[in-house]
């Protein structure tokens, strides 16, 4: 094992070093072409989360709501990497990976804006709602059904299986060191027994009930998150100025160049910072694409938001957590240990307890967005029930096992998949940007002559294979008035 892991690290690392001006320079591209949306539209962000959700001929709502949406897409964004990611960032590459991360975050959502738009454009009605992603507008915006069948099945074998093993493995640790017993207990696999029935309960029950469950589970965790968050910083506040510059100079240190270290800062910055809000990646789009909304660009900000939320607030949290509480990183644990530790000699024993909490949270709201993602996948590529239900008992198999796998290896095949996913999407949304750039236009044509934005495909010629958006009252489902 300890040799398979060195060889996917390697790879996993050259593949990085590929990826990451890609990265950068595609996220200042469409920052430039979109007018810097996500800085520019900032209040529509807020706005749209609070949308009606246009209905159907029989009342009730078409799809999953703006909201929905983005709590679904949060819950998969918001997991262990806000937790254990940010740990390893800044264990890797210094307190300079945090800075990075944040670039990452204010380009990235001008990704995921493309990303998201694209999704919503070219998403397929289905009998329970809508569904769509990176493989539907592959297929239908570039005409290669192959190369999207190829993403689907890196995206299905990466998220909800190698990274949902990552976050059940990371319960259970949470969990092993609350009480005190060797991950060579018991243990392990009771947590795995209770977790895998409490996914199968929800995964088995649809899309809506996903929903519904992330639309309860992600502003919990997160407000319990920001409150232990605040206790440790508040207890070292005289360390959140001399941080803030740590992180900063850090960034660009003069010395980090003459070592050769700023190239490893930046890359494990924009990698953890990718890996936490996966603007890029072609994941967070499953989701996008699966809200009723009245035009495609306000997914496209609802997802911009994601981005802004998961990064901004959630993971600089554990920045500041480690770095208050551990100033001196020499031989400093990596990962979720890490964070654990701050906040446990901070504020004593009882936060573990509270840690622990906190983690299952995050994991299991991630392992159920990530299955919601790798279902998107499966029913693009074959609308068979028998694939569907071998896929639903694969990944709570996999909710099982992972708590007792070997979690060094998971980390770093999963930052190989998930740079295999970007290298496939970044050229397609950028081949396909015109068209998001395009209804971003006429988004805001609208709102200039005061009206609530909807999006009709008649609007759009110059785009092919556009499935829904065939009138104004399908799309808002209500008739329009004369």
């Amino acid at each position: 094992m300890d040799a398979a892991e060195r060889i996917i690290s390697a790879v996993a690392e050259d593949v990085w070093w590929v990826l990451t001006p890609i990265v950068l320079a595609l996220g200042c591209w469409f920052t430039v072409r979109t007018g810097v949306v996500q800085v520019r539209l900032f209040p529509r962000m807020i706005a749209t989360l609070k949308d009606r959700t246009p209905v159907g001929p029989d009342g009730e709502p078409q799809s999953l709501s703006a909201f929905q949406a983005f709590t679904l897409s949060a819950a998969s964004r918001v997991g262990i990497g806000n937790i254990a990611g940010v740990g390893t960032a800044i264990a890797v590459g210094g307190p300079g990976a945090v800075f990075w991360m944040w670039v990452m975050a204010w380009l990235g959502a001008a990704s995921a804006f493309i990303e998201a738009s694209l999704a919503q454009l070219y998403k397929h009605r289905t009998e329970d709602g809508f569904r769509g992603g990176p493989a539907y507008y592959i297929q239908r915006g570039l005409g290669s059904r192959r190369l999207a069948i190829a993403f689907a099945v890196i995206l299905i074998v990466s998220s909800p299986l190698i990274i949902n093993s990552l976050q059940a493995y990371t319960i259970a640790e949470t969990v092993a060191d609350a009480v005190g017993l060797p991950m060579d207990s018991w243990l392990p696999w009771a947590v795995g027994a209770v977790l895998a029935a409490l996914t199968a309960a929800v995964v088995f029950g649809g899309a809506r009930r996903i929903a519904r469950v992330t639309e309860s589970l992600v502003p919990s965790m997160a407000l319990l998150y920001l409150v232990l968050g605040i206790l440790v910083i508040a207890a070292h506040a005289d360390q959140i100025l001399p941080v803030l510059g740590t992180i900063i100079t850090d960034a660009f240190s003069g010395e980090a160049v003459a070592g050769g270290a700023l190239g490893r800062v930046i890359v494990t910055g924009i990698q953890r910072g990718m890996f936490s809000n996966e603007a890029g990646l072609g994941t967070a789009p499953n989701a996008a694409a699966s809200a009723a909304t009245t035009h495609p660009v306000k997914q496209g900000l609802v997802q911009s938001l994601g981005v802004y939320f998961d990064t901004f607030l959630v993971c600089s949290i554990t920045a500041f957590i480690i770095l208050v509480a551990t100033p001196d990183l020499t031989g400093a644990p990596i990962g979720i240990a890490l964070t654990q530790t701050a906040v446990v000699s901070t504020l004593g024993s009882w936060s573990s307890w509270a840690m622990s909490l906190i983690v299952f949270l995050l994991a299991f709201s991630t392992i159920l967005g990530l299955y919601y993602y790798g279902e998107a996948n499966v029913a693009y590529i074959t609308p068979r029930a028998s694939a569907m239900r071998a896929y639903r008992v694969l990944v709570v198999a996999v909710v099982l096992v992972g708590c007792t796998l070997n979690a060094g290896a998971v980390w770093k095949l999963s930052d190989l998949a998930l740079a295999m996913l970007a290298l496939i999407n970044l050229p397609v949304i950028a081949l396909l940007s015109r068209h998001a750039v395009a209804l971003l236009r006429d988004y805001r044509e609208q709102l200039a002559e005061g009206r609530d934005p909807v999006f009709t495909r008649d609007r759009l010629p110059d785009a092919r294979g556009i499935d829904v958006w065939e009138d104004e009252e399908s799309v808002t489902g209500r008739t329009p008035t004369t």
